[in-house]
């Protein structure tokens, strides 16, 4: 009877299982173009019981692996535990992006519970003792396997992902570290919805007397956004990040600029979305973790995968870029505060909230420059053109929007890319404006990455690129500024390092380098926004078609390096910030103390009250960046570098092109990034290219 009922029982639960998965999208073959995700059949519901179907399918794949009789080698060890979570990685390759680009309070709640679920998979796996066994056999044996540079540096990336995840942990120690694991996957996630929650929170009425000196499409898409909420006459404003950044550099009220800064550096720091004690929190346990693992601090451990090494190399970097540009900074100041004081008939103080308005009156005085003047040249879809065509002068990538391709939301586009010969690259998702659903910022991530399958054929990546950019109004186009267009190019840079992506592991795919390499595509692109012959490409007036006058062509070059110090020292208080996070060896008391402290080295302006940088900080403290903020100013050094050698041999010049393709995009992480860089460059680099682009070294 007992076995006739479990039999019974068993029969049910395997029925109900199949059921399921006869109805979850997310457990289907996708049958779409380039078996593209069907966004408009998949529902939030969907995706719990997909993760618990992608988990338990993982489990069996290691379980496989674990209860193999063969001698440990690297195809049934290494390979197959490359390939153990394929399923689950499908399923999380869509929730996470969406988490950020499209949530809601139903998404939110799902990832507050899903996340414990991964975390505790994750360290499940880190410390099997049987699989542990199996890849330190491979490992101690590497010598008789005749592996590729590609198959070593799995075999690396294995071991040492282990070993830091805590295999090497015995006794009461491992619980320590499962506990650990998931406290931090819990707050991490917290800190990010906080975020999210605290900015849609926030609406600024203002009427017709307020409005003076902001540009007219700024306060066109005021005056809609209140009509839209039934309050004709009347202009909403939000902490977007577009419109705060335009109400700082353009608006005449000093009082209202102060009210914005306020609001905005305010934000997480109090109430029911604060992010102080949570940041700390992560802070302590990140940094027990390391201990336990044996690192004095979390930078120590964070940084031994990376080109840095060290935080020993780090801090030298920062405070030789901080030597290299304190006394331009102390000029650039001072030529402000002088040109402010003439300007306004009174002396002037330069603080947060005026140093974008008189820093945008200055650079239009010498100048003659204004970023909402070239506005109209810098229509989305001209750019659009203009982006993609310089993938298509380098790389010969062709870009088709397809229609058929489902999207998640209707401000997304989808495009199908090619190579010159017409082979199938990828696809790119591109979604530009800003929405209540999705995080402030920009970003690149992929719904599916590359990777070649046994037989060699190649799975290619989908790859999703996500702005805030200006939103088009009643009467208007999107129009972007220089700015944007910069930010665009980064992201693209993004794309591309995913979109290029030819290796056999999906997990060396793509941008799946050294943190500190992983941004040299994207601000290489950057460079671009400088060059005549790129801009002459696109830039065109959305009304009369005109291209873009010379003269402000040189202008956006001239003013280039306008408040580079600036600019720099900027990335250097959020540099040192998270390195000082990151190097506690105790719990910290006071963040705000403690925050003020740790930027001092690099303060730009004294500390406003009621306002702090960290609990906001979601590069570190929920995005990956932890101990590696650095990562942006190490690459900056390699892309002007980098740059450098195609203005000697011209910019577009195929051959240099061909070379960082091969050499820097297609290949992911599958050698040492020091190594791919000196192929494609012959040299190490120097920072004498960074520095004479910002005009800081003739």
């Amino acid at each position: 009877m007992y076995k006739f009922t479990v039999t019974i029982i068993s029969f049910i639960l395997s029925m109900t299982a199949s059921t399921a998965s006869a109805t979850n999208p997310l457990l289907q073959s996708f049958d779409t173009p380039h078996a593209t995700p069907p966004f408009q059949l998949i529902k939030a519901s969907d995706f719990e019981p997909a993760i618990d179907s992608g988990i338990a399918e993982a489990r069996q794949e290691i379980e496989a692996i674990c209860n193999n009789r063969a001698t440990p080698d690297f195809d049934n060890t290494i390979v197959a535990l490359e390939k153990a979570d394929r399923k689950l990685n499908r399923v999380l390759n869509i929730f996470f992006p969406l988490l950020s680009a499209l949530t809601d309070d139903e998404m939110m709640e799902i990832s507050m519970r899903v996340t414990p679920v991964l975390s505790d998979f994750s360290t499940s796996v880190s410390l099997n003792e049987r699989l542990w066994e199996k890849i330190k056999y491979v490992y101690d044996h590497r010598d008789l396997y005749n592996l590729s540079p590609e198959d070593s540096m799995l075999l690396k990336q294995t071991y040492d992902g282990f070993a830091r995840g805590g295999a090497l942990l015995q006794g009461d120690d491992r619980e320590t570290y499962r506990k650990l694991s998931a406290e931090l996957s819990e707050l991490t996630t917290l800190f990010d919805q906080n975020i999210i929650r605290e900015l849609n929170t926030y609406e600024i009425w203002l009427t017709a007397d307020d409005l003076a000196g902001l540009p007219e499409g700024v306060v066109e898409a005021a005056a809609q956004a209140a009509a839209e909420k039934g309050r004709e006459g009347e202009y909403l404003f939000t902490l977007a990040q577009p419109t705060y950044m335009a109400f700082l550099k353009y608006s005449d009220r000093p009082d209202l600029r102060e009210r914005m800064y306020r609001l905005y550096s305010g934000r997480n720091t109090s109430g029911e979305f604060s992010n102080v004690e949570i940041l700390k929190q992560i802070a302590a346990k990140r940094q027990e973790l390391a201990k336990l693992l044996g690192y004095p601090t979390y930078a120590d451990f964070s940084l031994v995968n990376t080109m840095a090494e060290n935080p020993a190399a780090v801090n030298k970097l920062l405070n030789d870029l901080r030597e290299a540009y304190r006394p331009a900074l102390d000029t650039e100041l001072a030529e402000l505060t002088a040109f402010a004081t003439q300007l306004e008939g009174k002396p002037v103080v330069i603080c947060p909230w005026n140093y974008s308005y008189y820093s945008n009156k200055l650079r239009q005085a010498r100048y003659d420059f204004d970023e909402e003047a070239l506005r109209p040249y810098f229509e989305l879809d001209n750019v659009i053109s203009g982006v993609f065509g310089l993938a298509t002068k380098l790389y010969g990538l062709q870009f088709r929007q397809r229609t058929d391709i489902p999207v998640y939301h209707p401000d997304v586009k989808a495009f199908e890319v090619t190579d010159a010969d017409g082979k199938y690259i990828g696809v790119l998702y591109t979604d530009f404006f800003p929405r209540e659903s999705k995080r402030p910022g920009a970003w690149m991530t992929e719904f599916k990455s590359q990777w070649h399958d046994a037989d060699s054929a190649d799975s290619r990546p989908h790859i999703s690129i996500v702005m805030n950019f200006t939103k088009p109004t009643a009467t208007k186009p999107s129009l972007l500024t220089p700015y944007e267009v910069e930010t665009f190019l980064h992201e693209f840079g993004h794309a591309l390092h995913g979109l290029l992506a030819d290796t056999r592991y999906a997990s060396l795919s793509g941008t799946n380098v050294y943190r500190d390499f992983v941004e040299l595509p994207s601000q290489f692109n950057e460079n671009y926004l400088t060059q005549k012959e790129f801009l002459d490409g696109f830039a065109r007036h959305y009304l009369t078609g005109d291209t873009i006058p010379q003269d402000y062509v040189d202008k956006i070059i001239a003013s280039s390096q306008f408040g580079a110090a600036y600019s720099c020292m900027r990335q250097l208080n959020f540099g040192m910030l998270d390195m000082a996070w990151h190097s506690i060896t105790e719990p910290v008391d006071d963040a705000v103390a403690f925050e003020i402290q740790a930027i001092a080295p690099v303060e730009i302006f004294p500390a406003v009250e009621g306002t702090m940088i960290s609990p906001q900080f979601s590069h570190i403290f929920s995005g990956g960046y932890a101990a590696g903020y650095y990562s942006y100013k190490w690459a900056e050094v390699l892309d002007a570098d980098a740059f450098a050698l195609f203005q000697e041999r011209g910019i577009f010049d195929p051959a240099t092109a061909r070379s960082f393709r091969d050499n820097i995009l297609s290949r992911g992480g599958t050698e040492h990034p020091a190594v791919i860089y000196r192929r494609f460059r012959g040299q190490e680099p120097t920072i004498d290219a960074l520095l004479r682009r910002d005009g800081i070294r003739k």
